[in-house]
């Protein structure tokens, strides 16, 4: 599918203002107005606009009719036609109302942080995968604001906010937008029926799945591409990577093997749309058996993204996955061996590497293997002849090391995956091997 180049006009890129709103009581997440305004320059920047200026409005709650107060967005106008820039981002989620009472005053285009981040994932989607999900989220995300646009998306003329597998689509009547909406999930419930088949495939033949995660930016491709030889896109840009690839990683010490995935990185006030669209791709973090989560160490708001990495975890319910924290980027010369020394002593298990450089990484495959080997139990157990389905279960979801019918039943020797392994104990009781696997 063809993608829109970065649009600009007869003198070069859009030209932004950005807007934020500091409300009483101090900043939201641990970010301040002025941090969260900086992010989304480099959002504005990666979407190919000019960034001319911020502006934060203070107040105790949004105003309902205009985010900011009518004064605040009068104030805005008067300096457009002084500067002459093109496009308004709010660094919050407008409602459609808001949006049209902020045109209808300012006499440009405006769009809010989700339809940047949508847009941005629009340019980025390479796989069908990618497009379709990128696809239902832009229109999820505009079909409540479909009312009264027309006229405002003819303005807009392709620019930041429109780009996109949906935007030719804006302007047909509702009830079009809702049967597309319907068929692309019929088309991505297909593909994550794939990926669930291929993910019990994947367990039959044991193969542990080590899922990369992560603020955007903070190292997961370049990781990727280090440990799985693989040739993941590694950009010092914002959402490089959309697409959940995966590939064998054979350690080459004769450790056990896994596949790693690298996943989309995740982002301050991330779009709810995104996650829920990308569902059957973040559902490749929720199966995996251990996940890395990424840490650019070398940014100065690094807490708040580990936090926002975590409560995105705990949406998709893989807050209680094992998992090891990896800071990344220590040849930085912003990070210091004290800083390095400290956040390993307030995180154990976690590990300090330089997917760049290569320092750390024999201590991460070390303790990539070390949480591998947790994840197997061998187990002995024997099975009576009129419970024979867990003989099938065993087959099914682990690896029979030794078989022999017995006047009382059918005795097993497997190595099953340890959540599996307690559910056949819990059935027919036995004792467990104290060998770990591999």
């Amino acid at each position: 599918m063809e993608r829109t180049p970065t649009p600009t006009g007869p003198e070069g890129p859009q030209r932004a203002l950005l807007v934020g709103l500091e409300r009483s009581g101090g900043p939201t997440g641990g970010w301040t107005a002025e941090e969260s305004l900086a992010e989304l320059a480099l959002l504005a920047e990666t979407a190919g606009a000019e960034v001319v200026g911020t502006v934060i409005q203070r107040r105790p709650r949004p105003d309902p009719a205009t985010f900011i107060g009518e004064g605040k967005a009068r104030e805005i106008e008067a300096r457009r036609q002084v500067e002459g820039f093109d496009l308004v981002i709010f660094d919050d989620e407008l409602t459609p109302t808001q949006q049209r009472n902020l045109e209808s005053i300012i006499g440009c285009a405006i769009i809010d942080r989700p339809t940047l981040i949508l847009d941005i994932f629009a340019t980025r989607a390479r796989t069908r995968e990618a497009q379709l999900q990128v696809e239902l989220a832009q229109l999820q995300y505009r079909l409540p604001r479909l009312a009264g646009q027309g006229v405002d998306l003819s303005r807009l003329g392709g620019g930041i906010g429109t780009r996109g597998p949906g935007e030719t689509k804006l302007e047909v009547d509702r009830r079009r937008i809702r049967e597309r909406i319907a068929k692309l999930q019929e088309e991505l419930e297909a593909i994550r029926e794939h990926r669930q088949r291929l993910r019990r495939e994947r367990e039959r033949t044991l193969t542990p799945v080590v899922a990369l995660t992560g603020y955007t930016n903070a190292g997961k491709s370049t990781l990727h591409r280090v440990l799985a030889g693989s040739d993941v896109l590694a950009e010092d840009k914002l959402f490089a990577t959309l697409d959940a690839t995966a590939r064998r990683v054979e350690p080459p010490a004769g450790g056990t093997p896994y596949l790693l995935v690298d996943t989309v990185g995740f982002i301050h006030k991330l779009p709810h749309q995104l996650v829920a669209a990308f569902r059957s791709t973040l559902e490749e973090v929720v199966a995996a058996d251990l996940i890395l989560h990424v840490v650019d160490l070398s940014h100065r708001k690094w807490p708040e993204q580990m936090a926002t990495v975590t409560r995105v975890l705990r949406e998709l319910g893989a807050q209680d996955h094992p998992q090891i924290v990896v800071f990344n980027k220590i040849d930085r010369p912003e990070v210091s061996p004290a800083e390095v020394a400290r956040v390993l002593r307030q995180y154990p298990g976690s590990v300090a590497i330089s997917a760049r450089t290569g320092a750390g990484l024999e201590d991460l495959a070390a303790a990539i293997q070390e949480r591998l080997a947790s994840r197997y139990r061998v187990v002995e157990v024997v099975v009576p002849y009129d419970r024979s389905q867990w003989v099938a279960y065993i087959h099914h979801h682990g690896r029979v090391l030794a078989e022999e019918h017995r006047p009382e039943g059918t005795f097993l020797r497997a190595e099953l995956p340890g959540d599996h392994a307690g559910r056949v104990l819990a059935a027919l009781g036995g004792p467990a091997a104290e060998s770990r696997t591999r």
